[in-house]
């Protein structure tokens, strides 16, 4: 469907589904990714929802990057089965029938389809309180901290440098969607919440975008898609750009292996009766980025000591900077850094929580070396401003004007994982070091140019347990 964005976000959520808008140009501009023609399906599905094979890794300057699938849609949805034991089981049979009809269809590939339904602390609230009071892992680590027990799926918080209106949202699921096929994409968004579903779940956002870097001196997609939606800065984005903000963000070091970020690796959780082994958690976020704030008043130099860290070697121009174990960042380097400089890097700050502080040997006997990197980003560039669609346009302040952004999703082995990450970015250090620093000072790596609208943590069962986790239970 070729919809323009504002007829996207004035009709129902089931035309928005398939709809194209901006996003058609991404076929045209980015071709036709060879895997698509040379990936079938060969490896049974993994018990993780959020593994995905078929992965290519290509190198750029001297650096392993991961390419991932080019389109993405984020749906968030109510439940609207029911309360009762009989309508959520039966809203169980129905999702997973459908969920498996796509697996059936697809390979869990990006020349296939990735597919992650998580749960949002609401749902485990009011459709199945008691049997999540008994099955929800429960974080260790934050248990011992706060002295009392405390989940591995958390409500999300607004952070130092958030803007005092970020919305706190309360969705009962999210659907990512991700694959190199847009028509693959379009066809699960529509199984899942078009008309078979009708009654069970019920759209409340709907999240496009995509990724597309330029590596072997391709043209960079972000540019041109920013370029062609009239985005103010567009032009100043690098020829061969991954990102709007012109830095490689899936370069495998800086990445978490496939299953670090499960429940059960890390020890961080206690799994209770292990309902949830081979779980993970996911934030996602929408975040607005000034491209112009960014390339105007930031030079190349300050560009590469912002994203990364103060000093960060780095030939002019270059997009893939080396982020690998060993060039891993402490608290007391980052500090220095602080006193030194008055900033702190991105990169840098986020390091002193989100990397192995030493060998760990996880319970299937994979070992993970000191200063691997922890959460799995999978997030994508966007121009929905702030969402393609929304139930309540002004509750979430749409706009048909397109607008540079990401939709940030990550993954981590618990919600109190990602907060302590996040509130690195804003000086505040997992030794309990405080960098004292204004709300979105320039200092404060990537503060200053972004500007986050909305949150949400959730849970990622199991593939086994995905469809309306739990209520078998009731």
């Amino acid at each position: 469907m070729r919809l323009t964005r504002r007829q996207a976000l004035a009709g129902a959520a089931t035309g928005a589904l398939g709809a194209a808008g901006v996003y058609e140009l991404v076929d045209r501009l980015a071709g036709s990714p060879t895997r698509r023609r040379a990936v079938s399906r060969v490896e049974p599905l993994p018990a993780e929802q959020h593994v995905l094979g078929g992965v290519a890794v290509v190198e750029d300057e001297g650096v392993e990057v991961l390419v991932p699938p080019l389109h993405h849609q984020i749906v968030t949805a109510r439940v609207t089965a029911g309360t009762s034991p009989k309508a959520l089981r039966a809203a169980r049979a129905e999702l997973e029938h459908v969920l498996a009809g796509l697996d059936r269809s697809f390979p869990a590939t990006p020349a296939g389809l990735g597919m992650v339904v998580a749960w949002g602390p609401p749902y485990f609230e009011r459709y199945v309180p008691k049997p999540a009071g008994r099955h929800l892992p429960v974080d260790r680590r934050a248990s011992g901290d706060e002295g009392r027990p405390v989940s591995a799926l958390l409500d999300a918080v607004r952070f130092p440098s958030d803007p005092r209106d970020v919305a706190l949202e309360e969705n009962d699921l999210a659907v990512h969607l991700r694959s190199d096929s847009s028509d693959h994409v379009a066809a699960a968004a529509k199984a899942i919440f078009g008309g078979a579903l009708d009654g069970i779940l019920k759209a409340t956002s709907i999240r496009k975008g995509f990724v597309g870097g330029g590596f072997g001196a391709r043209s960079s997609l972000p540019k041109q898609m920013a370029m062609a939606a009239g985005v103010p800065g567009a032009s100043l984005i690098p020829d061969t750009a991954q990102l709007f903000l012109g830095f490689t963000s899936t370069q495998k070091a800086a990445l978490g292996p496939p299953r670090i970020v499960n429940l059960e690796t890390l020890g961080l959780v206690d799994l209770r009766e292990g309902y949830f082994r081979h779980g993970t958690t996911m934030h996602v976020s929408h975040i607005f980025e000034d491209l112009e704030a960014w390339y105007l008043n930031f030079d190349f130099r300050e560009r590469v000591d912002t994203a990364f860290r103060p000093g960060q070697p780095a030939r002019p121009g270059s997009q893939t900077l080396r982020q690998a174990a060993k060039d891993v960042a402490t608290e007391a380097s980052v500090e220095t850094a602080y006193r030194r400089d008055g900033a702190i890097g991105h990169s840098a700050a986020i390091q002193t929580a989100s990397r192995l502080r030493a060998d760990h040997v996880a319970e299937d006997g994979t070992v993970y070396r000191k200063g691997t990197a922890i959460p799995q980003r999978v997030d994508f560039n966007t121009l929905d401003n702030p969402f393609f669609w929304s139930d309540d346009p002004k509750r979430d302040s749409l706009s048909p004007a397109p607008a540079a952004g990401l939709h940030f999703v990550v993954l981590h082995p618990t919600s109190d994982d990602f907060r302590r990450a996040r509130l690195a970015m804003d000086g505040v250090l997992p030794d309990g070091t405080r960098l004292r620093f204004p709300p979105r000072a320039r200092g404060q790596g990537f503060n200053s140019v972004l500007r986050a609208t909305h949150r949400q943590n959730f849970l990622v069962p199991p593939r086994r347990h995905r469809s309306f986790p739990l209520a078998e239970l009731l």
